[in-house]
């Protein structure tokens, strides 16, 4: 590795801790590159496809257990996404949706979140690779990856940011049966603003989002926003602007995370690899390498608690690929060679068909100043963590079924359908040129975040997923989320509701 990566870059020790071979799983549908959000939208399920092209060609399939996800169904969905929002999902087609304007409008679906044929199928199909993975976490493996997973913008009620059900809230609750804490981990370009709102008054979870902060979709992630009664101090935002290079990103992110994985001390870590915050993307503005960006899943992976991998925003596609493949193989352990294989879609890589794409000199708007008071606030915050909150499970939900089959059916005592084998699928590949104008044409809107908050005890999250609701406790139809209860400490009785005014 060259020193290009600013702070990152370096490869993985072959001796200590952070050398040993991790159990690595890796979820993949082969239908899921078929999904399309229509002609000129910026969000492409084909990529995925792209970068499960490159796995192979890299080799790096051999080496991780590869499961077809299990898709979610009604239930899992509902444990954190309210009855009538998963219902309507999963009635409307592009045919019936005129018959639907008040829903469609209710619900937030038709521009940003068009109506596509397959929608929920696709949706099932990424939820159930992310909650599957976290059972994965759960018994035994150390790293689970789900690149079509990571849509972090979704909430209870409603479709935002070009994401419908949020995976990463369903994967959260299952690690959360067998883990005190949770630790979620944004370096999408947006606010990860659906996971946070979700637990925003839990302290079991600790959110940290490093994100493009200003006038810029969803308008959410100030730095002053941390959390609320319970969960004080258990929201972390990064505000960033346009331009941030390896160096003065890495000049966060390893001062942060560290001082977090020391107070909060979580048993399981949910990373979200959006790459749109690589140097390039059709709708960001940040100047990261392909090895700054996974210098973040590195230094991750480097504390040894178990890991799930989930992908996110990407709009310039054959960088996503590039990206998602060689942070596989950070997973593994294994450096890629940087001149590309030849693949299914070697076309899209010319013309120096390389892994690496160099970042451009575009001027990085971050001063030193910034930086340095960014970080001062947020590990201020994070000394007022005295130590990491306790839980005592007395009563452990019920397991999630979601039954998954490697393709070496490695494991005899799993259940899986006959044709849950993964599949390469040579259909052609969808062209990604040609397109970069319609982009203005897709809504960028803020919109307010609404939160309402129940505090329960650990007993009481233990119930609601029994009945397969999960934290949703409110009436159906509610359009605010109920979130994770946090943890009940002795003398301290249940407080308020949140007021929804961080989302703003």
């Amino acid at each position: 590795m060259d020193a290009s990566a600013g702070g990152g870059g370096n490869s993985l020790p072959t001796t200590g801790a952070d050398g040993s071979k991790r159990r690595v799983c890796y979820f993949y549908d082969a239908e899921v590159g078929n999904y399309y959000y229509g002609q000129g939208h910026p969000m492409k399920p084909h990529r995925i496809r792209m970068t499960h092209a490159l796995l192979g060609r890299y080799g790096l399939l051999d080496q991780m257990q590869v499961l077809r996800p299990h898709p979610a169904r009604d239930r899992d969905l509902c444990r954190f996404h309210a009855d009538d929002y998963v219902a309507f999902l999963r009635s409307v087609t592009p045919e019936t949706q005129q018959d639907q304007i008040r829903a469609l409008k209710r619900f937030n679906v038709g521009e940003d979140c068009p109506v596509f044929d397959g929608l929920y199928s696709f949706c099932q199909t990424y939820a159930g690779g992310s909650v599957g993975g976290a059972v994965k976490l759960n018994h035994g493996h150390d790293i689970a990856i789900n690149w079509a997973g990571g849509l972090h913008h979704a909430k209870k009620c409603e479709a935002s940011g070009f994401c419908y059900v949020n995976d990463i809230v369903l994967a959260i609750l299952e690690l959360l049966k067998y883990h005190q804490r949770v630790l979620y981990v944004d370096i999408d370009i947006h606010h990860g603003d659906g996971v946070e709102e979700a637990f925003y008054t839990t302290d079991r979870v600790m959110t940290v989002s490093f994100h493009k902060f200003g006038d810029y979709f969803p308008g959410t992630g100030d730095i002053r926003d941390v959390g609320h009664s319970k969960g004080k101090y258990y929201s972390l935002n990064v505000p960033l602007d346009d331009g941030i290079d390896d160096e003065s990103y890495q000049s966060l992110f390893k001062p942060i995370m560290g001082k977090v994985m020391e107070v909060f001390n979580p048993g399981a870590v949910v990373l979200q690899c959006g790459a749109d915050s690589l140097s390039g993307d059709r709708l960001g503005c940040f100047n990261l390498s392909i090895k700054g960006h996974a210098e973040c899943v590195r230094f991750m992976r480097s504390f040894n608690v178990p890991l799930l991998l989930l992908g996110g925003g990407g709009y310039t596609i054959r960088n996503v690929a590039r990206c998602w493949c060689y942070e596989t193989g950070v997973a593994l352990g294994h450096e890629l060679t940087d001149k590309m294989p030849a693949n299914e879609y070697y076309e899209y890589f010319g013309p120096d068909y390389t892994l690496h794409v160099a970042p451009s000199n575009m001027e990085n708007k971050n001063t030193r100043h910034q930086l340095d008071d960014i970080r001062s606030k947020l590990l201020d915050n994070l000394s007022k963590l005295r130590h990491a909150p306790s839980v005592q499970f007395q009563e452990r939900p019920p397991e999630t079924e979601l039954p998954e089959q490697d393709e070496d059916k490695e494991n005899a005592d799993e259940r899986g359908d006959a044709d849950s084998d993964v599949e390469m699928n040579d259909a052609k590949p969808l062209d990604d040129s040609g397109r970069r104008s319609s982009i203005q044409g897709v809504r960028m809107k803020k919109e307010p975040a609404e939160t309402e908050a129940t505090d329960l005890d650990v007993n009481s999250v233990a119930a609601e997923h029994s009945r397969g609701s999960g934290p949703v406790a409110d009436g159906v139809g509610s359009s605010k989320p109920t979130l994770v209860p946090s943890t009940e400490r002795p003398g301290e009785e249940g407080r308020g509701i949140d007021d929804g005014t961080h989302g703003t």
